[in-house]
């Protein structure tokens, strides 16, 4: 059971060539239109001359049934403990055992040092971080590469192993808005950034140009490399996620490095929270404290105006939270009204608006076609406002005709001063990776 990444990875660490099984599908989730195709023989192995299907979840107990299925094995991130628990009931009822594999079952080994960058749910902050961390290094003389998790969702064979230096190598690989909003912002920081499917060339590949590499996680999911220094973003505005999602609550408990994210915009309250829940589940971590600094090129065009928040779709979609760092600069800097752009949905995002309701005058960045892309920049411009604040780290404007004045706002890391110790992140890390065995 999978949604694109983590059940590909699963697949070729441990079972592709493993003679005593015999994988029959993967199912696909939570990402539009991944169902329908098949993980091609050519990254399959010589067991599977045809491939392996790529189905719809929905089919699973019809799967298990029809093909006396013996185990299914649970790899996607980013959901609810409850709702893990409501697949292995399916499972179960149609007759086959469920399995979690260990994140320390499908780590791969690096050669160069590794940096884990993970979260407890999608939307804490992993980006900022990550690219903080890279600015950090540089300064230091010391070569960093990043390797972010996988969005495979086009032509499989060919996305084997994407490496991405510049706005030509994102455009060359057809990526959709949720992988530009991944790599851009490290490209357009001088970043080297590899992704893809299948792992082991990606890493034999990165570290061959790194002094040291960053895993940049997706969602709330497990690194696929052995970090030496693992980090695990929280966010306080959905305390108590950290203890109730999966697998985040596994990053909570694995990381030497627990960032309470967001400091600026929490409550005492929340923060408090998250704290009683790092201290209960990983007591031995460090703490550092952290804002999410909200940053616009022209706060004063906000001031009394109109404005459409368009925002990052992963955090707002699968990820629950009802705003982003569009909302976030909108209430900073006085903006007048919030357009409503629901009335004005153009086809798939009309299903976008019913299938996640908690996003109100929200409009998420989706992008995951050149058909959907199509139907944003309608809504986009069918909706009336004076501004639209583009929160969503991509640049939105070399992809689709924006009509109406617009302005990019993004999240930047920024140490608190009262963390413990007084050390901020970067040296945290490099004293972390001095002392590694």
């Amino acid at each position: 059971m999978g949604a694109a990444g983590r059940d590909f990875h699963n697949f070729n660490v441990l079972l592709r060539n493993d003679p005593a099984v015999h994988v029959v599908a993967f199912t696909a989730a939570q990402i539009p239109d991944i169902d329908g195709r098949c993980y091609p023989a050519a990254l399959a192995g010589p067991r599977y001359p045809d491939g392996v299907p790529i189905l719809a979840e929905r089919e699973l107990t019809t799967l298990c049934r029809d093909n006396d299925v013996h185990e299914v094995i649970f790899s996607y991130s980013d959901v609810a403990h409850e709702t893990v628990m409501h697949a292995a009931s399916l499972a179960l009822a149609a007759g086959a055992d469920f399995r979690l594999l260990s994140p320390a079952a499908t780590m791969l080994r690096a050669d160069k040092p590794v940096v884990a960058v993970t979260a407890v749910r999608t939307g804490c902050g992993k980006s900022p971080v990550t690219r903080h961390l890279c600015a950090a290094f540089l300064a230091r003389g010391i070569r960093p590469v990043v390797v972010r998790h996988p969005m495979p969702y086009g032509d499989l064979e060919r996305q084997a192993v994407q490496r991405f230096a510049s706005h030509a190598d994102m455009d060359a690989a057809d990526c959709t808005v949720e992988e530009r909003e991944e790599y851009e912002h490290l490209v357009d920081a001088g970043i080297t950034v590899f992704a893809g499917v299948d792992y082991a060339r990606i890493l034999a590949a990165a570290q061959a140009e790194a002094d040291v590499l960053l895993w940049d996680g997706g969602n709330n999911d497990t690194p696929f490399f052995r970090p030496d220094v693992h980090l695990t973003v929280l966010d306080p505005l959905r305390a108590g996620h950290e203890r109730t999602y999966h697998p985040g609550e596994t990053n909570l408990r694995m990381c030497h490095v627990a960032v309470i994210n967001k400091m600026d915009t929490a409550t005492p309250e929340q923060v408090a929270t998250v704290r009683a829940s790092i201290a209960a589940a990983n007591p031995a971590a460090r703490v550092l404290l952290a804002d999410s600094v909200v940053e616009v090129d022209d706060p004063a065009a906000i001031r009394k105006a109109r404005v459409l928040l368009v925002e990052d779709g992963p955090t707002l979609t699968h990820g629950g939270l009802p705003f982003g760092a569009a909302e976030a600069a909108a209430e900073m800097h006085g903006a007048g009204r919030i357009a409503d752009p629901r009335p004005y949905a153009q086809g798939s995002l009309k299903q976008v608006f019913e299938n996640y309701p908690h996003l109100g005058k929200a409009l998420p960045a989706m992008g995951y076609s050149r058909r959907q892309l199509d139907d944003l920049e309608a809504t986009i411009n069918a909706t009336p406002c004076d501004l639209v604040l583009l929160g969503t780290p991509v640049r939105l404007d070399r992809l689709i005709r924006i009509d109406r004045p617009w302005l990019r706002v993004r999240y930047t890391y920024r140490d608190r001063p009262e963390t413990e110790g007084g050390a901020g992140l970067a040296d945290t890390v490099l004293e972390l990776l001095d002392t590694r065995p």
